[in-house]
This record gives C-alpha cells, sequence and structure tokens, in this order.
C-alpha cells in the first residue's frame, strides 16, 4: 500500500508520516528527490532552494517527475510519501494501483501557532510572510509550480487536524482499517 499527504504548511504531515511509520510503512518525500538535485547543484537546501529546485525539476522532466523518481526507488513497497504537491504527482503514484491521497487540514491559525512552536530553518516569522508563501502554493503560475488546491481535490481521503494529537491518532486508527478494508 502507497499513502500519499498532502496539505498546506504545518497541517500536521510529518505527525502523520510518524503514526504510519510505526505502522511499519517507509517513509519517502518528494522533496527527497528535490534535496539530492540540490545536492547534486551544490546548492543550500533552504525552504525557497526547494520551492525553486522543485520548480526546475518539474520545468526540466514535467509536473509528476519528483513522484517518478520515487516510484523507482519504492519498488513495490509498503509507503508513506510526504510533500505531494501537484496532480501529476498524484497521477503518477496512483498508477501503481494501491496509491492513496490524504489530505491534512488544520485552520491557519492553528496551522501559524504550530510553525512557531516548531520553529524549522527557514520557517517564516512573520505571519504576512507565512500566508504569501501560502498563496504562492496554493494555486500553480505554470505546469513548474505547486497546486496544493488542485492536489487537494484529489484527496480521497481527509484528516482534519484542529485538535489534540491524541485526537489526531484516533482519526488515523480509524482510517487506517478503512484503508485496509480497501486493500483488501
Amino acid at each position: 500500500m502507497l499513502i500519499g499527504l498532502t496539505g498546506r504548511n504545518a497541517s500536521g504531515k510529518s505527525t502523520l508520516v510518524e503514526w504510519f511509520s510505526e505502522k511499519g510503512m517507509n517513509s519517502y518525500s518528494c522533496s527527497d528527490s528535490i534535496r539530492a538535485w540540490l545536492r547534486e547543484q551544490d546548492k543550500e537546501i533552504t525552504r525557497d532552494a526547494l520551492i525553486e529546485g522543485g520548480r526546475e525539476l518539474r520545468r526540466q522532466g514535467g509536473g509528476g517527475i519528483l513522484a517518478e523518481m520515487l516510484i523507482e526507488i519504492l519498488d513495490g513497497e509498503d509507503a508513506v510519501i510526504d510533500s505531494i504537491r501537484t496532480p501529476a504527482e498524484v497521477s503518477v503514484l496512483r498508477s501503481r494501483g494501491d496509491f492513496f491521497l490524504i489530505e491534512v487540514k488544520a485552520s491557519e491559525e492553528v496551522r501559524w501557532s504550530r510553525l512557531q512552536e516548531r520553529a524549522r530553518p527557514g520557517d517564516p516569522t512573520e505571519k504576512n510572510i507565512f500566508l504569501e508563501q501560502e498563496n504562492e502554493e496554493i494555486k500553480a503560475k505554470d505546469s513548474a509550480g505547486q497546486d496544493l488546491d488542485a492536489t487537494a481535490e484529489m484527496s480521497d481521503f481527509q484528516i482534519f487536524n484542529d485538535g489534540s494529537v491524541e485526537n489526531l491518532y484516533t482519526k488515523l486508527d480509524d482510517l487506517w482499517e478503512k484503508l485496509h478494508n480497501l486493500k483488501n
């Protein structure tokens, strides 16, 4: 089974990756392909470099290139994939036949609060910059850009993650059962 995650910044995707990993799934990210490419280019790995690197790879190889690179690595193994940001990536991953896309949702205020708490390098420290970055990611200007809204429309399931981690885990337990029923 292949599970993909999409959602806006700080919605909780990393928490879902950890949860699925504890269930025995290997974890990957579409951004892993960009990081490898940036290293080959001797470029620093920053949020902006990841975004522009993803755009460049998509310009060179098409909208699904990051997923294509991952499919080659996966070789049929069960995995959870984070950072799915384009409909073309979803289409590539669906070609495997056992793929389910989950959109992770949380309110703007919750996501902004989480972003401030986690304070990852490259995370904006001003809310207006956070919102500007988000606006750049939700609708692609061209085929090389991120398109979170169109990607989310392709989701098979939605997880609303505005509450506690315990509440999220309860929702994930229910979803895990549904996924296994669909798989069988």
